[in-house]
């Protein structure tokens, strides 16, 4: 037996790791909340990689160019490295390198919804609540009673 001990020593999430499942890279760099999300991403063709459509199990290497569409924007980067497990925003975002064209245009489409929420019109109040008349004639209406 060997004196050296092997326990939950505090690890690097970034170990020597060569190539990971996509969908795992994915939820450890935390483009995605749970892995399930990722996978889903990947079956719905919203992750390319090198231009052709990603599935789940394939894997990823560090220089791969990725195209990934979530809910609240798409990004294009490039994988600088491979974390076995998901770790904290600053180790997340060490793990890629989003291209100027992606960043520019992510903060082209944030100022343009910022600008049409700025020059909509609010929207109109009623001036008090409904009488009990007032609610039967809007249940008449959406054929409620």
């Amino acid at each position: 037996m060997s004196s050296e001990y092997i326990g939950n020593s505090a690890k690097n999430p970034m170990e020597d790791a060569r190539a990971i499942r996509i969908d795992k890279w994915l939820w450890a760099a935390r483009f995605f909340k749970t892995r399930e999300l990722a996978a889903k991403a990947c079956d719905q063709g919203k992750v390319e990689l090198g231009g052709n459509r990603a599935k789940p199990a394939r894997e990823v290497h560090a220089g791969h160019q990725l195209r990934i569409e979530t809910p609240g924007a798409i990004f294009e980067v490039e994988v600088l490295g491979i974390a076995k497990q998901r770790g904290s925003a600053a180790v997340a975002q060490a793990l890629y390198k989003e291209t100027e064209a992606s960043a520019e245009a992510r903060r082209a489409v944030a100022e343009e919804n910022r600008l049409r929420r700025l020059y909509e019109p609010a929207p109109i109040a009623p001036p008090r609540r409904p009488s009990k008349r007032d609610r039967r004639l809007i249940h008449s209406f959406s054929g409620r009673r």
